[in-house]
């Protein structure tokens, strides 16, 4: 059987839950396979570009109407961050200890432990 975090499982997974036109038909609720589809919806999201929380949920609904829960989903997994309602991939941007000016409020400030 292929590792849970694989390739191979993935794309199993996805035929199960993912119709022809990329829409989610349901969220798994075993964990493993859940992970699986969020890998996979992830993806719709550029590395190092940080999205509105609107916007998370607009490219979300794409795939499935309960934009909220996957976007949830997402951020408890790691496999997005989110401050002050702005999202990113983990792993993107990087950390550097203070909000840099470009951060919506930021101004540079330190940021909140």
């Amino acid at each position: 059987m292929p590792d849970s975090g694989s390739a191979d499982y993935d794309a199993r997974v996805r035929e199960n839950f993912v119709d022809a036109a990329d829409h989610l038909v349901s969220i798994p609720v075993q964990h493993r396979k859940r992970l699986a589809i969020l890998r996979w919806l992830v993806e719709d999201f550029q590395p190092g570009r940080q999205y509105a929380e609107a916007e998370v949920n607009q490219i979300i609904s794409r795939h499935h109407p309960d934009f909220a829960a996957l976007r949830r989903y997402l951020v408890d997994e790691e496999l997005m961050q989110r401050k002050r309602g702005i999202y990113w991939r983990t792993g993107s941007v990087p950390n550097i200890g203070h909000d840099p000016p470009s951060w919506p409020g930021g101004e540079g400030r330190l940021a909140p432990k």
